[in-house]
């Protein structure tokens, strides 16, 4: 089982997010937790196997506690909402139980009741070691802040840290993205995410491009940015094994690797998602909607899809492709394949097809050749 738990609150929105999120100066805790723990006791009553599993091999099961901001939960929310989901004998680290982490809310006491709780991983959102740029952002905290917290978290016994940083800035922000790479490569950490600026509707980043406030994302600093990346980060020991993370050897995430493999997952929360390998479901949106319809005993499930023998193979394709385990070469048309190797976009690797960084830059584009259908992943 792979159960992703969504948390919507937020202190404030970020320039450039366009998730469904309550910003509240005040959060809705208990009615929150009582919300996951009905929707939890649903899924629970539908499939009584439905819960964590001990693994002896080190493989399986995981709990990803995302957002929004849950690290704005207080420790004791947390804490509750993961003792319903986990059986009282599950072994503390049996499970990888992600925590998503703003470094403001990150000290050694929370991140110590946070690894009580079972929390053994958390992706902590840096974005960036610029003080201009993290304003430029609305983002909480101050570059000192990021180093303070991965401390924080190292003395709680939390060393599973991943780290979040954002590329492909406006120019004028003039932020350094070598030496961002390089103190975040500097504080150790066992994994790093890695997401180029993209623009989305009704966004305030939106808002500013359309009355030239600030310049978009320029497509040359996005691939040279990317690019960047993984030469810096392969010389300091770290592997891109998706097109956006890359790890230490033994520490990419188990969760996310579930999502790339295509294997069935659960999700909680407003606006969660959950795939049982040929429908895909998702939560109401609003936190306010998605209340209402728990506490009247109704479903939270908005919209559901059943994938069409085609979308599965597109996505099978593009899920493939963006991991280092690529495509098996015979679901490659031969005839595309030298020139995909000539422009030097993918290679050859144990009888499968693996994109490079710049065949990673052109992945949509590569789908497409593949399927003739645009992806929408």
């Amino acid at each position: 089982m792979h159960l992703y738990i969504h948390s919507p609150f937020c202190a404030r929105r970020c320039s450039y997010c366009d998730f469904s999120i309550a910003v509240r100066k005040r959060l809705p805790v208990q009615q929150y937790v009582d919300c996951i723990r009905r929707e939890w006791e649903v899924v629970r009553a539908a499939d009584p196997g439905a819960v964590p599993r001990d693994e002896p091999n080190g493989g399986g099961d995981t709990i990803y506690l995302g957002g929004g901001t849950p690290s704005l939960l207080p420790p004791e929310a947390i804490a509750t909402i993961l003792l319903d989901v986990f059986p009282s004998t599950l072994p503390l680290d049996a499970v990888e139980v992600t925590l998503e982490a703003n470094p403001d809310d990150v000290t050694v006491e929370r991140a110590t009741a946070w690894r009580q709780a079972g929390v053994n991983r958390v992706s902590l959102g840096a974005q960036s070691f610029s003080d201009r740029a993290l304003q430029w952002m609305h983002r909480m905290h101050d570059a000192a802040r990021i180093g303070e917290a991965v401390q924080a978290l190292t003395r709680a016994g939390i060393t599973n840290i991943s780290l979040d940083l954002i590329f492909a800035l406006p120019a004028e922000l003039e932020r350094d993205w070598a030496r961002d790479l390089e103190r975040a490569i500097a504080l150790a950490p066992a994994h790093l995410s890695l997401y180029g600026l993209t623009v989305e509707e009704r966004t305030p980043l939106a808002r500013w491009i359309s009355r030239g406030a600030t310049s978009a994302p320029d497509d040359d600093r996005y691939a040279d940015e990317y690019l960047l990346a993984h030469e810096r980060l392969a010389a300091a020991g770290y592997r891109f094994y998706e097109v956006s993370n890359a790890a230490r050897d033994g520490q990419r995430s188990r969760h996310n690797s579930a999502y790339w493999s295509g294997r069935p997952y659960r999700g909680l929360g407003p606006a969660a998602h959950s795939f049982d390998g040929r429908t895909r479901r998702w939560n109401l949106p609003a936190w306010e909607a998605y209340r209402r319809a728990i506490t009247a005993g109704r479903s939270p499930v908005e919209s559901e899809e059943l994938l069409t023998s085609a979308q599965r193979r597109i996505e099978d394709v593009y899920l493939a492709l963006r991991t280092d385990r690529g495509l098996d070469v015979t679901a490659c048309p031969p005839a595309r394949l030298p020139a995909w190797r000539a422009a030097g976009w993918v290679t050859e690797r144990d009888g499968r097809i693996v994109c490079t960084p710049e065949g990673w830059l052109r992945l949509d584009a590569l789908v497409r050749d593949l399927t003739g259908t645009p992806t929408t992943a």
